[in-house]
């Protein structure tokens, strides 16, 4: 890798700068006990700023909505979990990298008995089921509006605990996506139906922050086509759907979109190379995260839990470099390869490939 290479050079958007273009992506680690962030995770995420991480997206955390949250020992961002999330905001600072949160609500992802309501039902677009046992209600307009206050909030407490901008979990099946995707949304009303009413919901969400935070504070989207239960979905069939649906984004208040998919490098659409994150730029010009599979031989699959490690893949940095160089995105997202390597980042730098630690199941077990 060169000296110079594009991956250390310095990004600007709007009043947001990343002294590198790469970015830890968000990684739900289940390592915040009784959903608050511990000491533990305070330095997990200043190892990565300390090695190198231009910027930070947190694991995703869960709004203060009573269903928000699917999962064991994630962590929450409101309440007592606030303090902690400030300290790790000043830690990664001085480190020199930028953070900003992911805000979440996993929807009907979310199993029953799962803390802090664990008697609840579930919410999302429509009722569901398994057998004759109720798992998930219908959100009514007042279960809307509850939510999109809870993001709001969370999008304000960030600004005001001094995170660089916030990141509004739009992917991979939970609820903003359940709405936006037509097989799990097939309501009736203003919320269901074309493309433009299921978009209702997320630029409901975004717009409430845009006016909630003010004009400067970043507001990134992340969306997939794809679903954790379903790998071949999609949310648009052509490259004219997804500019109505970017257009309608954009106008609500995004500043970035984080576009996810399994291989950074998959075209998006037939007749034509550009990935779902190239597309973005291309339709939009906006500012564009790519993600999927960077430094990791194996796409992502069962295979990263057979326990075998999985090592860095030089390949894949210099197409991502090559990609950058042709502005088909402005920043690439990390996941495995710096979640077994805080120093992932230097190492490339440095072309200290050879001593990068390569990911394996194991990477999972601790905050390394």
């Amino acid at each position: 890798m060169q000296t110079d290479s594009i991956l250390f050079s310095p990004v600007t958007i709007g009043n947001l700068t990343i002294p590198n273009r790469i970015v830890m992506a968000p990684m739900t680690r289940s390592k915040s006990p009784q959903n608050i962030p511990t000491k533990e995770v305070v330095q997990y995420y200043k190892r990565r700023a300390e090695g190198g991480t231009g910027l930070i997206i947190t694991e995703g955390t869960f709004i203060d909505h009573p269903v928000a949250n699917g999962y064991i020992d994630v962590p929450a961002f409101y309440g007592d979990a606030l303090p902690i999330w400030k300290e790790i905001v000043k830690e990664v600072h001085t480190s020199g990298a930028k953070i900003i949160p992911q805000i979440w609500h996993t929807g009907t992802m979310r199993a029953l008995g799962i803390s802090p309501n664990p008697q609840m039902l579930s919410v999302g677009p429509m009722d569901q089921f398994t057998g004759d046992h109720q798992t998930a209600k219908a959100m009514t307009q007042q279960d809307i509006d509850d939510v999109i206050h809870a993001f709001t909030q969370a999008a304000v407490d960030a600004k005001t605990l001094g995170f660089d901008g916030v990141e509004v979990h739009g992917a991979h099946g939970y609820l903003i996506d359940q709405f936006l995707w037509q097989k799990s949304n097939q309501r009736a009303d203003n919320y269901g139906g074309n493309l433009e009413n299921r978009m209702r919901f997320a630029c409901e969400i975004v717009k409430s922050i845009r006016e909630a935070v003010g004009e400067a504070f970043p507001i990134i989207f992340r969306f997939s086509q794809w679903k954790a239960i379903d790998y071949d979905a999609k949310i648009v069939q052509t490259p004219e759907e997804l500019e109505e649906f970017l257009t309608a984004l954009i106008d609500a208040g995004v500043d970035i979109f984080h576009a996810s998919q399994r291989r950074f490098w998959t075209p998006a659409f037939d007749n034509s190379p550009l990935s779902l994150a190239g597309w973005v730029k291309k339709i939009t010009g906006k500012p564009v995260i790519n993600v999927g599979g960077v430094g990791i031989d194996e796409a992502l699959n069962v295979k990263m839990f057979e326990g075998e490690a999985i090592s860095t893949k030089p390949d894949s940095i210099t197409l991502v470099e090559k990609k950058l160089q042709n502005k088909e995105f402005d920043l690439i997202a990390v996941g495995r390869a710096l979640l077994a390597d805080p120093n992932w980042t230097n190492k490339m730098r440095d072309n200290h490939i050879e001593k990068v630690l390569p990911f394996s199941s194991k990477s999972l077990e601790t905050l390394r």
